[in-house]
């Protein structure tokens, strides 16, 4: 029988795993994120249709990805104490404007716009989404955040399939063709967002126990620690937006391969992203998520460096393989952070979240400018280092060996 109790860090939580929940945020945030992929799916078309140039091009993702990332640390901040389950679908109308805007823009800045508004929904729906997740977790914390966290990337890699099956070859106004996905997301957020409201955590509660658990660490010892997360997360996402924004380019450019078989390529490595997703959150459970994280960014290092410099097929092999491995990362990270701080749950997750977006925004834009000054196959010789850093992972605290010892 399912019960319910007060957890130490002020959380109103099931016992055990609340699955339907947590399938139905997954789904959620696989129509969120499949809103979000048709965006980069659609570069090589927006370019042919406005002569766009690299330089603009990162432009675009920049401005949907400080959209989507500076507004989140604030949102989750907002929602940790003061917890808004309609928010869910709210974020969800944003998408949906910034869908119908796009589809029939008509100019380079109108395509910003849309794009903002599609970042602002983003912005909107993760850290809630994570709290939900959190809270239907019954304690298998990195599962429950690879559930929800492989409905992103599922989503991710299903978009540019899509969008090469509807979009290309039918024009720009058919992105609008998507908006029905996001209808659908809004009717689920909505049935999310009624359970979400039955099991909030009584406000008198939330901040009572947080002295005990946030005393794990000294600050100066957390504050080292959220540092090298950061580091690990530019390591990841720069290396993450030369894949989604430019791996059609690069495909392109030095096999001469056409755009719809492109975006084929592009949704095989996000699908490996998608697999590797679900497959990070619960090893970290079983390993500890400093060896996930260790091993998903420094690991992948040899294949980055591979890459640039083999033919068609092995690129393509490669690519499954980085998508596999780098892309459990992201839930150990998460869950690290949150063991890091407790009863912080929105904050964090809307600080990394965020994060991870701007830097894949800062990134992308830094190397379209790098590609317009270069080439697209130098970008990819440059970014094959990035996951080196991960070297940085020995510097984190064990924390798992921490909660034993007390």
């Amino acid at each position: 029988m399912k019960t319910e109790s007060l957890k130490a860090d002020g959380s109103w939580n099931s016992s055990q795993t609340v699955y339907p929940i947590l399938f139905a945020i997954s789904i959620s945030h696989l129509l969120n994120d499949l809103i979000q992929s048709v965006i980069p799916a659609v570069y090589p078309l927006l370019k042919s249709n406005y002569a766009l140039s690299f330089t603009q091009i990162g432009i675009i993702t920049l401005v949907f990805q400080l959209t989507a990332s500076i507004l989140q640390p604030f949102v989750g901040l907002y929602t940790d104490k003061n917890p808004t389950p309609r928010s869910l679908a709210i974020g969800m109308l944003f998408s949906l404007a910034g869908l119908l805007c796009i589809a029939f823009a008509s100019s380079f800045i109108y395509i910003l716009l849309s794009v903002s508004l599609i970042g602002m929904g983003s912005s909107i729906f993760h850290p809630e989404a994570s709290r939900v997740a959190h809270l239907a977790s019954g304690g298998k914390k990195g599962l429950a955040q690879s559930i929800f966290q492989v409905g992103g990337n599922a989503g991710g890699a299903i978009g540019p399939l899509l969008a090469a099956l509807i979009v290309i070859p039918f024009g720009q106004q058919y992105i609008g063709v998507f908006g029905v996905l996001a209808i659908l997301a809004i009717l689920i957020l909505t049935y999310v967002g009624n359970w979400y409201q039955l099991h909030l955590k009584p406000k008198s509660t939330a901040v009572t126990h947080n002295t005990e658990v946030n005393s794990r660490f000294s600050k100066s010892k957390v504050i080292f620690a959220l540092v090298v997360l950061l580091i690990l997360i530019f390591s990841k996402y720069f290396y993450m937006a030369s894949m989604t924004s430019y791996f059609t380019f690069y495909l392109i450019d030095k096999f001469g391969i056409t755009v719809q078989e492109s975006q084929i390529y592009l949704f095989v490595f996000l699908a490996s992203v998608a697999i590797g997703t679900i497959l990070g959150g619960p090893l970290g459970d079983r390993y500890g998520r400093k060896l996930i994280i260790w091993v998903s960014i420094l690991g992948v290092a040899p294949f980055t460096l591979l890459l640039p410099h083999v033919g068609l097929t092995l690129t393509m092999i490669l690519s499954i393989l980085i998508g596999l491995i780098i892309s459990s990362a992201f839930s150990a990270i998460l869950v690290y952070a949150t063991e890091l701080i407790p009863g912080k749950v929105g904050m964090i997750a809307g600080l990394f979240f965020g994060l991870a977006f701007g830097m894949g925004g800062i990134g992308s834009a830094l190397l379209g400018w790098l590609a317009d000054k270069t080439s697209i196959e130098h970008v990819f010789d440059i970014c094959a280092y990035l996951p080196l850093i991960g070297i940085a992972t020995g510097l984190l605290p064990n924390i798992e060996h921490h909660k034993k010892a007390r």
